[in-house]
């Protein structure tokens, strides 16, 4: 969960880099907010005609400024301007491989400041 707050920390941060761990953890728990916003959204019957959440899209409305930037700053981390996020398959790639070691045009290290 601190992952998570650490991103909302830097609400709208796009420079520096951020770690694979900061980025996928936040994506999990992203992900498991949406569900649970969507499930307690169907219990209680909100918008029962809709199939879409109301809940869960005003969680996510409120939510993509950070997600932006902690993507920009995972494309940073692999030395890629932060433009890459608008080519899906490639930023997937990107935010999947490891990033830099040691210091690049982003910034330092997040694995070497974190130790």
């Amino acid at each position: 969960m601190s992952w998570y707050l650490a991103v909302l920390k830097k609400y709208a941060v796009f420079s520096g880099r951020a770690r694979r761990k900061e980025y996928w953890m936040f994506f999990l728990f992203n992900l498991i907010i949406a569900i649970v916003l969507g499930l307690v959204e169907g219990f209680l019957g909100i918008a029962a005609e809709s199939e879409q959440s109301i809940l869960a899209s005003i969680y996510q409305l409120a939510i993509l400024i950070p997600a932006i930037a902690v993507g920009v700053r995972r494309m940073h981390d692999s030395d890629h301007s932060g433009w890459w996020l608008l080519l899906p398959i490639v930023n997937l790639v990107f935010a999947c491989t490891e990033g830099d070691r040691g210091d690049n045009r982003f910034g330092t290290d997040p694995k070497a400041v974190a130790q």
